[in-house]
């Protein structure tokens, strides 16, 4: 039986897309009273991979009790929907491969030509931006695409307040990693920031292991979520309850510490806007708008085209040359938003098309 589509956290999924394209090509201020959401735009990848765990829990858990997931099935499902566009990405960035030449030794030029397009840059933290800097998350993706069938069928709680406990454990599991780097300073930084540079900050960010407790955690919310009925009255509670703090902590951004602004601060409260957000309520029919789910459905696209198709659009001054500048940023944004639809419509879904058709395991 197919599940209930959730447009709202199709929308969302816009939202957060944008706020990454923000955050890394644009001034806060800018954005007026969304200004500290643009400037701490980098939480919205921690929430994708907390996503992914409750979007793929929703879809398959059911399939998995019953004995009906295939390893093998899920696996060509998940690479067809995620390496073509990454492919197309990396191809079309191959003119930043002399901007990586130029900065990198060249034994790690090699390794990260042979890495990125294996999806293992990720695993080396010098290593996890080459090449497309956002692809570092594909690699903690493919990674959690990986395990999922094996870890969907360990046994969770079916009643209400052991999966609440099993989610508050896993939060706390999510802060072990970046307390334990708050605490040791192994880079030597004090009160590291977003322009900390080391060693173990880069492990901490992009390499997948400390990101396994929001991917679980997304997991075990797909079980909250299915105790509590769609329409029920306390979701439109939790949404808000979830926004509201979100962007409370994101307004005190520059006071929190900023290594647990990575998945761990962020997951309860992540959590209480999905749970709002897939029920049937005011928040969700406003963020499940049409416009804004269509654009939600090649968000994935746009996460991955953006950085370098952004860098490609500005060193090639194609807005100048067109005589547009006086439109900028918004032209780019649009040709971003635009160029990620077209990829989506006609790259991503006939090659998932023709991969799913053509490769059985």
């Amino acid at each position: 039986m197919r599940k209930e589509t959730l447009p709202a956290l199709t929308g969302l999924r816009c939202f957060a897309a944008l706020n990454i394209v923000f955050f890394h090509f644009s001034n806060p201020k800018w954005f007026g009273p969304f200004a500290p959401i643009i400037d701490n735009g980098f939480t919205s990848v921690s929430f994708f991979l907390l996503l992914s765990g409750y979007i793929l829990a929703y879809n398959y858990t059911d399939r998995a009790r019953k004995g009906q997931l295939k390893s093998g099935s899920f696996w060509i499902a998940r690479f067809s929907r995620l390496y073509p566009v990454y492919l197309l990405a990396l191809a079309i960035s191959l003119g930043m491969l002399v901007d990586e030449w130029h900065v990198r030794s060249h034994a790690q030029f090699a390794w990260g030509v042979v890495l990125t397009p294996l999806l293992l840059q990720g695993w080396h933290p010098w290593l996890s931006t080459f090449w497309n800097t956002p692809a570092w998350t594909m690699c903690t993706e493919a990674f959690f695409y990986m395990i999922f069938p094996f870890v969907v069928v360990w046994k969770r709680p079916k009643r209400l307040w052991p999966l609440v406990a099993l989610l508050l454990g896993l939060w706390a599991l999510g802060m072990v990693c970046p307390s334990l780097y708050m605490w040791l300073h192994p880079d030597g930084v004090v009160h590291a920031d977003r322009y900390t540079e080391g060693f173990w900050i880069r492990a901490l960010k992009f390499t997948p292991p400390p990101h396994i407790p929001a991917f679980l955690f997304g997991i075990a919310l797909a079980d909250l979520d299915a105790l509590i009925p769609r329409a029920a009255r306390r979701r439109l509670l939790f949404g808000a309850l979830g926004m509201c703090g979100i962007y409370a902590i994101l307004y005190y951004g520059d006071k929190m510490p900023y290594p647990m602004m990575h998945d761990g601060l962020m997951m309860p409260l992540f959590a209480l806007a999905i749970l709002g957000l897939a029920g049937h309520n005011l928040l969700a029919r406003f963020f499940g708008f049409a416009p804004f789910a269509i654009v939600g459905q090649s968000s994935y696209s746009l996460y991955i085209l953006h950085f370098n198709m952004w860098n490609l659009l500005h060193k090639y001054h194609v807005v100048a040359r067109l005589h547009l500048t006086r439109y900028d940023p918004w032209l780019s944004y649009s040709i971003l938003i635009g160029a990620a639809m077209l990829v989506t419509y006609y790259s991503e879904k006939p090659c998932q098309n023709w991969i799913r058709k053509h490769i059985k395991l």
